[in-house]
């Protein structure tokens, strides 16, 4: 099988897995209702792989396999590959207006990077890089859904893993056998758990010291695993209330905590274990970056330009749009938009070929731009959104259904806008409130400040990795020289 359909997701997700809801564990997930809708929103993206007007761009055919598979599983050869890889994470973004950061493209994109430098696992053994590869290949053919994991329990940050006052709670390997590997403890915070298919675990940041041995480990297994749970967060949906919630009513991805209570991974969804040394490099050296940062950054492209749309509506509901402090607001949105935007078309122009593997990769250091500034430009222009929509913002009817009751004829006089009725302004306000002030768009700012890690570290990453430094270094040498 491949290339599913969106029945096809939806009936593989009824599979008995464990997962919890406030403490109950839930029966079916793809009924639950706080899980429905956003089961329905990633089961649109798989049927429109099946769309006559995008199956060219949304799949394609992989000699290797011999068969069709979606495009973000490609393993770009050339420019042009990952001009469509990026078309391809546009459509899937456009269609969950950007909300989805962990859409099935993310994962996807990782697995191809991971199997495709089969030598960095080799290094281990070639049965891990055999692993990792016919892993990648079976995902591939079956057109899963991954989640994953990468972050301990916030315990004790002065101390390493093995130092914790518990240190069962870190995800560890207990024992091993002719099967596989035994693993107890716990890993957060995984996006989408509860109705992905499968979850690829490893460990983040790569800062792993001796000692920490047991904990490092990269694996997959499906997660209706036995002894596999996942605990999820209060869901910030609103089940029903497409008009009122436009975004969190359809694309609230639940975030999850997964424990592992004595799960045996088999030796062949093995791909990394028990080596600190490798584990740190994996990161760097496989890379991922490279790849997933084309995904991500061309899905913030899609949701920036989103909010820009809505902060354009709202400066002309108001009749302020020509206003100059408002135009220069508005062309602020703009500079931030493009910048991203740029990032992943200058990675493409200035991409290159990895003789180990013949795989064509866009530009990092273009990339990087876009993960460094993603972070900042995504909660000013929802700071924006609260400028514009003032006061505003608070005062809109509890439901739009009040616009088909008696008072519908004063609602109309008090909501009305320049050049747009009351219904069609609240319906705007409405947006713009799950975008800015309901626990789904507070819960958003703090996924774009936070997914590609500490702000912080990624800046100093960036500096010291910047491989055009030395070449701005010269030419400041050369003039200094000349004096």
């Amino acid at each position: 099988m491949a290339v599913r359909t969106g029945q096809q997701f939806i009936d593989g997700l009824r599979d008995d897995r464990e997962v919890y809801y406030n403490g109950q564990r839930v029966a079916d997930v793809t009924t639950f209702e706080p899980f429905k809708a956003s089961v329905a929103s990633l089961a649109r993206l798989y049927d429109l792989q099946h769309d006559a007007r995008y199956r060219e761009t949304l799949t394609v055919e992989c000699p290797t396999l011999g068969e069709r598979i979606g495009r973000a599983f490609e393993m770009p050869r050339s420019q042009q590959d990952l001009r469509l890889k990026r078309e391809a994470y546009r459509l899937w973004a456009e269609s969950t207006c950007g909300m989805m950061g962990r859409s099935p493209d993310f994962l996807n994109v990782m697995l191809a990077a991971l199997a495709a430098k089969r030598g960095f696992f080799a290094e281990l053994s070639p049965e891990r890089a055999d692993a990792m590869v016919n892993y990648y290949q079976h995902c591939a053919r079956h057109d899963l859904f991954l989640t994953h994991a990468l972050l301990d329990p916030q315990l004790d940050k002065g101390k390493l893993r093995h130092q914790q006052s518990d240190p069962a709670i870190c995800l560890r390997v207990v024992d091993r056998n002719s099967d596989g590997l035994v693993l107890h403890g716990i890993k957060r915070i995984a996006t989408a758990a509860p109705y992905a298919d499968e979850i690829l675990v490893w460990p983040f940041p790569p800062t792993f010291q001796p000692g920490e041995e047991p904990h490092a480990n990269v694996f997959a297994i499906p997660m209706n695993t036995k002894g596999l749970k996942t605990f999820c967060r209060p869901s910030f949906s609103h089940p029903g209330a497409r008009h009122d919630y436009p975004l969190s009513s359809q694309f609230d991805e639940m975030d999850a905590t997964v424990v592992f209570d004595q799960v045996l991974v088999p030796w062949e969804r093995v791909f990394l274990h028990e080596n600190i040394g490798l584990l740190n490099r994996m990161y760097r050296e496989t890379r991922m970056r490279e790849l997933t940062a084309h995904q991500t950054n061309a899905r913030l492209e899609v949701k920036l330009g989103f909010v820009y749309a809505v902060l354009v509506k709202m400066a002309e509901a108001a009749g302020i749009a020509a206003r100059a402090d408002i135009m220069e607001l508005l062309g602020e949105a703009v500079a931030c938009l493009e910048v991203i935007r740029s990032t992943t078309r200058s990675a493409e122009e200035q991409a290159t070929v990895d003789p180990e593997n013949g795989l064509c990769y866009p530009d990092l250091f273009a990339l990087q731009a876009g993960r460094a500034l993603g972070p900042v430009f995504y909660p000013k222009l929802v700071g924006m959104i609260r400028k514009l929509g003032g006061g505003g913002l608070i005062q809109l009817p509890a439901s739009l259904e009040e616009f088909d009751t008696p008072i519908s004829a004063d609602l109309e006089r008090s909501l009305r806008g320049a050049d747009i009725n009351g219904q069609d302004k609240a319906q705007l306000f409405k947006l713009a409130w799950d975008l800015c002030g309901t626990e789904f768009g507070a819960r958003h700012e703090l996924y774009e400040m936070n997914y590609a890690g500490e702000r912080g570290a990624l800046l100093a990453g960036v500096q010291r990795e910047y491989g055009r430094k030395q070449y701005y270094v010269d030419h400041l040498e050369r003039f200094m020289g000349s004096l």
